[in-house]
């Protein structure tokens, strides 16, 4: 049965955040009387992550869980949270509480009356590290100079999609901070943004690493190249 709406949460050993973010996702819903679904995918942790997905799915017949046997990434993660979705739109967020629930229900309605086909955050005043926001601004640039797309944060976790846009774009690589471009490739060109509230992490480590200043700026030219 469609849902109104399906969370999508790729998450790598935030077993803390969980419950909480859990808890607060079902708490918007049940104030918007929204149908859900939350599919939580865990990309291979090493925490008691899934531990806490089991007990959450347990007392919550909306959650959905993934397991992954070793770490994939986030583009993979995203990929199956995009097959399994039903939601007519798909939410996608960071499970690290810095992306905050109370930001669906606008963007729903962005999609579904202003007609948008994907919004994407912008993350306006952000809580990370000086280098990942001097990195994030080196991608964003060369990603707009490239697509055409005037979004001034493409790599935002906490995305809108209307659920045609997931089921024809095919994330993988380092991909999924570029799925703007790769929508408007597949004929998707509604492309909006929303300034979005940004928090600052409450528990664990970031999973940004040096990796990503490599794999970034190789997967946004050979999206060019394609």
């Amino acid at each position: 049965m469609s849902k109104q709406v399906s969370v999508v949460v790729p998450l790598l050993n935030e077993s803390e955040s969980l419950p909480e973010l859990a808890k607060w996702i079902d708490k918007v819903m049940h104030t918007h009387n929204f149908t859900y679904e939350l599919i939580m995918i865990d990309d291979g942790s090493t925490d008691n992550s899934w531990e806490i997905i089991e007990e959450l799915r347990s007392g919550n017949s909306n959650i959905r869980g993934v397991k992954f046997r070793r770490n994939y990434g986030k583009s993979a993660a995203l990929h199956v949270g995009f097959a399994a979705a039903i939601g007519e739109v798909v939410i996608t967020m960071d499970a690290d509480l810095q992306d905050s629930p109370e930001e669906i229900p606008e963007l729903r309605r962005m999609i579904v009356e202003d007609g948008y086909d994907l919004v994407s955050g912008w993350k306006k005043e952000r809580f990370d590290s000086f280098i990942k926001n001097r990195t994030s601004k080196v991608y964003n640039w060369a990603a707009r100079k490239m697509s055409g797309i005037q979004l001034n944060d493409f790599n935002c976790g906490l995305k809108a999609y209307r659920l045609d846009v997931v089921k024809n774009v095919e994330v993988y690589g380092e991909m999924h901070r570029y799925i703007p471009i790769m929508a408007k490739i597949a004929g998707f060109k509604h492309i909006g943004e929303k300034v979005v509230q940004h928090q600052a992490r409450q528990f664990g480590e970031t999973k940004f690493g040096v990796a990503r200043f490599i794999r970034g700026p190789l997967d946004l030219l050979s999206i060019h190249f394609v």
